[in-house]
């Protein structure tokens, strides 16, 4: 299989934003919110510092990681995904998780919002809400994957904030209609180093994809190895000390008629040792029904050619959930039929 070049031009091709005066609403956030406005009608990405996540917490959650895939298979499986039943939490092994079909070479352990039985969609069944699962055997493991998920929660409403005043809208236009309770999703994955160069040809972390929500927080160690699809081929999102990378999913895509782009991106894992990466999803409420935002002068950029499944975001039409759904449920085939077999997930409505 012939890999295509990585044009290593990160710095030139992928903005760096200081979001400071968005944390701080002052003036100065304006200028932010049109420097987030370009780089997402350009590429989709962007790095952002100046955020204010705590080091140390950054710090604690990959070295509890890293403690936690160090372990062997057996253990790791006792928060097995299969356990988590519809909420869709848990530990999964290398191969397991699937992208247009073909087994990633990663693993990796599925969170979200921490909701108790009590909680009134978890009494209804709804798919992909409910409790996570932590080890037992790591010690403050569970404390922190869930300050780091409030304080990434925070995080993902000043962005949507800014995102919001780079459209010309209102500050809370989307906590007032999608986020208000957000669809919160978290992952730690861990891609295995590989045994040989030759390995790497024809195995990828995870394959070429856009993301499904409105955005997209990752934390990334030093290894390197996300790519991003550009005009000009595939760019190295290289590893910034103290940021995080920004990326746009298919619903926003589709609220702005491709005004803001959800770009292409992949893994490669070519460092010597292991990879860990913490993306963390910001989306629409499970039950929003998600539209099209109504800009001044907005132009539709539909070219179903640019992506990988030629299919257009912008003929879906439903809620958050129906989307979600329909994509997870090809990820884990098979854990869709054990787990969801009396929950029929139907087709997206596409066109």
């Amino acid at each position: 299989m012939k890999i295509s070049p990585v044009v290593d031009k990160e710095l030139s091709q992928i903005p760096i934003i200081d979001i400071s005066a968005l944390v701080s609403r002052t003036d100065e956030r304006y200028t932010v919110a049109s420097q987030i406005k370009q780089a997402c009608c350009e590429c989709g990405f962007f790095y952002i510092v100046g955020h204010g996540v705590d080091e140390d917490l950054q710090q604690r959650l990959e070295l509890l990681s890293r403690e936690f895939f160090a372990q062997d298979l057996e253990s790791k499986l006792k928060i097995r995904m299969a356990l988590g039943g519809k909420a869709w939490r848990g530990y999964f092994p290398i191969g397991s998780e699937l992208t247009s079909g073909k087994p990633d070479h990663k693993e990796g352990i599925y969170f979200g919002a921490q909701l108790g039985e009590e909680h009134p969609l978890v009494q209804d069944g709804t798919p992909m809400h409910g409790c996570n699962l932590f080890p037992a055997n790591i010690p403050l493991f569970r404390e922190t994957v869930l300050e780091y998920m409030e304080a990434m929660t925070h995080l993902g409403h000043t962005l949507m904030a800014g995102i919001a005043l780079s459209l010309g809208l209102e500050e809370s236009y989307f906590a007032d209609r999608y986020t208000a309770d957000p669809l919160i999703l978290f992952r730690i994955f861990n891609y295995p180093a590989y045994s040989s160069p030759s390995d790497s040809e024809d195995k990828w972390g995870v394959g070429e994809h856009t993301d499904y929500g409105i955005l997209t927080i990752l934390k990334q160690d030093h290894s390197g190895g996300l790519q991003v699809k550009s005009k000009s081929g595939w760019v190295a999102a290289s590893p910034i000390p103290n940021s995080f990378v920004c990326n746009i999913g298919d619903m926003l895509e589709r609220m702005t008629g491709g005004l803001y782009r959800s770009t292409p991106h992949r893994v490669q894992n070519l460092s010597s040792r292991h990879r860990l990466s913490f993306p963390f999803f910001f989306d629409p409420n499970f039950n929003a029904e998600v539209k099209r935002i109504e800009l001044n002068g907005l132009l539709i950029n539909d070219d179903k050619k640019q992506r990988w499944d030629g299919a257009s975001v912008h003929d879906f039409q439903g809620t958050y959930g129906d989307y979600v759904l329909n994509k997870v449920s090809k990820v884990f085939p098979e854990l869709q039929r054990t787990v969801l077999s009396n929950k029929v997930i139907e087709p997206v409505n596409f066109k």
